[in-house]
């Protein structure tokens, strides 16, 4: 255990550095100019020269990458991630504003697609080759090719604007200052955006159980079950779900990734004012410390994410926690630890 936490934690702090490396060098490379985002064209027209260069020194932008790079690595690390340029303010104070946002959209949305995806996929698995199955691939094959924006605004043109059921974007109603917003206005406003969110994370869930449920059902054991008269829905219940079980922690860990994906396009259509639409802000304006703050945090979610998955395999199965020890000794990463546990537990 004391190996397998020390090689998590050098894990997690090559991610964090690699990560804010390349927003910071994706940043440097973009043709946006900082000073003429932040400012305004029209207020960069009416500068002098020596203005422009005064505000760029002040925000760093003249500086180059790597001494704006170390310099901000440096305040990281004493736990400042700096001043956002396009918020004129903190960069933690902004994230910790709109995390809360961010969140509860997230969370419902992954609750949701995991639920409808596990049973959705079931469905497809238990009727194979019939309507049932047909139906479900169809609707799958549509969402995984639908993209997620385009899925926001046609919901907003049919639920909000067609039949007016849901409002059309942000988290509260308009005028309505935030002391008055109760819990009734916040989850009326957030439940269009986190379906819609959740939808895109439907497809791939749904697709892989159903694949885990037919090999289950063509297995030994399962014929065997058969021969002796059980019916179909006891076989689900009793063999299917079971081995169902790791799989389903795995995509639905790993679907973090996707779903904060999604909720960047999401907020962005719905004005939701979240991480993601303050991403979409500071990559536009060339704030390269405030997007770099937010891709760490959302990689320290999906790292977070994909190691409580790996945590849960012993939970669930106890073929894992012997693979993991066997694993630990021979000195090999979590990763290599999951996948032979899960080929063994497949095999078993």
């Amino acid at each position: 255990m004391p190996k397998f936490v020390l090689r998590q934690i050098v894990r997690f702090v090559l991610l964090m550095l690699a990560v804010s490396l390349v927003v910071f060098a994706l940043v440097s490379a973009s043709p946006v100019d900082p000073v003429q985002a932040n400012v305004g064209q029209a207020a960069v027209i009416g500068m002098s020269d020596e203005k422009q260069a005064q505000l760029a020194a002040y925000w760093g932008a003249d500086a180059p990458f790597w001494e704006r790079y170390l310099n901000w690595l440096s305040a990281f690390v004493q736990g400042d991630m700096g001043e956002s340029l396009r918020f004129n303010a903190r960069v933690a104070d902004v994230i910790a504003t709109r995390a809360l946002n961010s969140l509860a959209l997230m969370a419902i949305a992954w609750v949701a697609s995991g639920v409808l995806g596990l049973a959705l996929g079931i469905v497809a698995g238990a009727f194979r080759g019939r309507w049932p199955d047909k139906l479900v691939k169809g609707y799958c094959y549509l969402l995984a090719s639908t993209p997620t924006f385009w899925l926001g605004l046609v919901a907003l043109m049919v639920f909000s604007v067609w039949l007016g059921w849901f409002p059309l974007g942000f988290s509260a109603p308009v005028g309505v200052a935030a002391s008055e917003v109760t819990l009734a206005d916040a989850a009326y406003h957030i439940v269009l955006p986190a379906l819609v969110l959740s939808l895109s994370g439907v497809a791939n869930i749904a697709l892989h159980t159903r694949e885990k449920l037919v090999d289950v059902l063509e297995s030994d054991y399962v014929r065997f079950a058969r021969a002796r008269g059980e019916k179909l829905g006891v076989i689900v219940r009793r063999h299917g779900l079971r081995n169902l079980l790791l799989p389903a922690i795995t995509l639905q860990f790993a679907s973090l990734s996707e779903i904060f994906g999604g909720s960047v396009l999401v907020e962005q259509v719905f004005s939701y004012p979240g991480l993601g639409q303050a991403a979409i802000t500071a990559g536009l304006g060339g704030d390269a410390a405030l997007l770099a703050g937010i891709a760490v945090v959302s990689a320290a979610l999906v790292f977070g994410g994909n190691l409580i998955a790996n945590l849960l395999y012993g939970a669930v199965d106890p073929r894992m926690r012997v693979a993991f020890r066997k694993d630990a000794s021979d000195g090999r990463g979590s990763h290599g630890n999951a996948s032979d546990a899960k080929e063994a537990a497949h095999v078993g």
